[in-house]
């Protein structure tokens, strides 16, 4: 199916064409969530403003509850703006989000594997995670933190390799 398409007028209201309704921000969460594909363009200019819109959305998800992102890490996202490492952060964010959501899809089978299609309901297999005796959630957590400094491992050989083809030196600047 096609990528449904949301036009945003200067009235800041959302317009679905696939629908012909104006739609809410909760509307759009609710795409999110349900993994629709989607697009939201500046009606007047044709500007996409899809990354706009689901930065709205987070910024009312974390006004409304309990937050996910702490301050102390808000404000070191804010400080790798406009810095040499910040296409390496944005790359080392997405491939930690990416094996996150792996290793839940991997609990997800197993889950399934052993209770049946009972075990689908991703709210209520986090809630029996959280329940865990500390040794297999510290366990669990520590494959998962693992993974992430592999990764980190791994852009730090990228980014010397890198300097070394454009300067001809390490990374302490000696030739």
């Amino acid at each position: 199916m096609a990528v449904r398409l949301i036009k945003k007028y200067p009235n800041r209201r959302l317009y679905d064409t696939r629908t012909s309704t104006y739609i809410t921000l909760s509307d759009v969460k609710k795409l999110v969530l349900e993994q629709e594909s989607f697009t939201v363009i500046d009606a007047k200019t044709g500007d996409d403003l899809t990354r706009s819109i689901l930065l709205q959305i987070i910024l009312e998800a974390e006004a409304a509850g309990a937050p996910m992102f702490s301050s102390d890490m808000l404000a070191q996202m804010i400080r790798f703006y406009g810095t040499a490492t910040q296409g390496v952060v944005g790359q080392y964010m997405e491939g930690s989000m990416r094996s996150f959501l792996d290793m839940q899809e991997q609990m997800r089978d197993q889950a399934k594997t052993l209770m049946g299609e009972s075990a689908l309901n991703p709210n209520a297999m986090w809630q029996q995670l959280a329940g865990l005796q500390p040794a297999p959630l510290q366990k669990m957590m520590k494959a998962y933190v693992d993974g992430g400094q592999q990764l980190t491992q791994q852009m730090q050989e990228m980014m010397t390799a890198q300097w070394r083809s454009l300067f001809g030196t390490d990374t302490s600047g000696k030739k």
